[in-house]
């Protein structure tokens, strides 16, 4: 009983939260920062592997749906914008309303004997950005008096899932309702990445983004606690924790790795290697290897597959080269210090990317995720590739954790030559003779490495010590760019087609001015 009290209080922490940091343009940052990080982080990092492992690949498929399917018919029925969203806002008020049910049916297991109460203080944790992202949603749109409303029916909910007993929450489980609430997480994830304040955006110069920063990083610290939580009491849920191990342990390999390769980005930035260089071949190889990637394929992948990938890159940037295709999304200003560019310019431009691939690779990587069929991996991959540009950090990155989740050498490998470039906006800057071309080089590519079929294998292991405080170091450089930055801005870098500002969205600035 006093587990349900506690998980009641912390839904109506929500608007104590909300009227003080709404009170100024620097608090509501803030406060936006850390609802972004902490609820889309709870979506990305702990629903999703859930919906996974019960509902397969085909759950990812109905997230993916909730998440662009608003934006598809609000761009389609431009007339209806507002309508579609307030729609979209009501999926995902019911989904989350839904949720309650099972989390007071979670905290009766908690209160049985042999199971951790963990579980239930990472319940009522998890209850507190719910509380505050339901307010920052529903006040500005309808209301205190419905947003008060929607906080008493998740109560009440609550409640019930914890008074129901077990026949109801059968009826509920998440094997039931799966493709259901993967829809409505989507939606979730819609709302949150459209910030549907009902003020006007005040803050057009980013003023007050260090204020958004500290709210992300703050939400990134209560996700932390979570997950801790999440691997120490959730014995029910082994493969749930065994991914976020596995996790940790990818972060950690990766770690001291990063460094080495910020600092070789920053020695060959000194040595005249920019990416303002006049010379077209130079700025393709860049873009395409770094070099500072092939450091991360080399010594996590093994040389054979560094080689692989210089040459595989060397053809691509020769062919780009010779049609003269310019790359897209070029570095708009450099800064003069070499410590600079690659501590804290490049962390900008790759740290999105990075953080995106583990949580991909997580995902994908997950065993309910049965893509054994090296097409099937390869089509994966390409139709992730797509809407987006990867860095070859991150693509580096992605084909690292790709080979721990035991993929095969094609899929691990295509990440490495092409995520860089098979994206819609590259594809754009170029005529259909030119991608005909890349596409052949590409299969060519990808068959010699079927063909020849190397072993990954890392070239050694690191101790332990020097992986720990190096995943300490790449954490601050991160969170230094989250600060500089804020959060909308550090992920906008994800996608290059940023969304045209619709009634609810009120302008937001991506631009870059440096």
């Amino acid at each position: 009983m006093l587990y349900l009290l506690a998980s009641c209080i912390a839904l109506l922490l929500g608007p104590l939260f909300y009227r003080f940091f709404s009170s100024g343009t620097g608090l509501q940052k803030g406060l936006d920062g850390f609802i972004f990080v902490s609820l889309g982080g709870l979506v990305l990092i702990h629903i999703l592997p859930e919906l996974l492992e019960h509902g397969g690949f085909l759950a990812i498929v109905f997230v993916v749906i909730g998440i662009w399917g608003p934006t598809l018919s609000e761009r389609l029925f431009h007339r209806y914008s507002e309508v579609t969203h307030n729609l979209t806002l009501i999926l995902g008020i019911g989904g989350l309303l839904l949720h309650t049910i099972t989390d007071g049916g979670a905290m009766i297991l908690a209160q049985q004997d042999g199971n951790s109460p963990l579980l239930a203080l990472g319940i009522i944790l998890h209850r507190l950005p719910v509380g505050v992202a339901i307010w920052w949603l529903l006040k500005p749109q309808v209301g205190s008096r419905w947003a008060m409303v929607v906080l008493a029916g998740m109560m009440l909910l609550t409640g019930v899932g914890y008074f129901a007993g077990e026949q109801l929450l059968s009826h509920l489980s998440l094997e039931n309702t799966v493709y259901l609430q993967a829809f409505v997480t989507g939606s979730i994830l819609h709302v949150v990445l459209h910030q549907p304040h009902g003020q006007p955006n005040t803050d057009t110069q980013g003023k007050f983004e260090y204020q958004a920063g500290i709210g992300s990083l703050l939400g990134i610290g209560l996700l932390f606690l979570l997950l801790m939580m999440d691997s120490g009491g959730h014995d029910h849920h082994h493969s749930h924790s065994h991914s976020t191990e596995h996790l940790l342990d990818w972060m950690l390999t990766i770690a001291p790795i990063l460094l080495l390769s910020y600092a070789v980005a920053s020695l060959r930035f000194h040595f005249g290697l920019s990416p303002q260089n006049e010379s077209l071949g130079q700025r393709w190889l860049q873009r395409l290897l770094g070099p500072e990637a092939i450091i991360i394929t080399g010594l996590l992948l093994g040389p054979i597959f560094a080689l692989f990938q210089a040459v595989a890159v060397l053809l691509i940037g020769a062919l780009l080269t010779m049609s003269k295709v310019e790359p897209t999304d070029p570095h708009d200003s450099v800064p003069n210090s070499a410590i600079r560019f690659g501590f804290a310019h490049l962390v900008d431009r790759s740290a999105p990317w990075i953080v995106l691939s583990l949580i991909l690779a997580n995902l994908i990587g997950h065993p309910a995720v049965p893509l054994s069929s090296p097409i099937v991996q390869v089509a994966v991959l390409l139709l992730v590739f797509l809407p987006m540009r990867f860095c070859n950090l991150g693509a580096a990155v992605l084909s690292l954790s790709l080979a721990y989740s035991g993929w095969t050498t094609t899929a691990v490998m295509l990440p490495l030559i092409a995520a860089p470039i098979i994206n819609f906006a590259q594809l754009k800057l170029m005529d259909w003779p030119q991608r005909a071309i890349l596409l052949l080089l590409l299969l060519a590519l990808l068959a010699v490495i079927e063909w020849i079929h190397p072993q990954w294998q890392a070239l050694g292991h690191l101790p332990n010590l020097l992986n720990t405080v190096s995943l300490w170091v790449v954490a601050i450089l991160f969170a230094a760019s989250l600060l500089r930055l804020g959060p909308r801005k550090f992920m906008s870098r994800l996608m290059l087609h940023k969304a045209k500002p619709h009634a609810h969205e009120h302008s937001h600035d991506h631009s870059h001015h440096h």
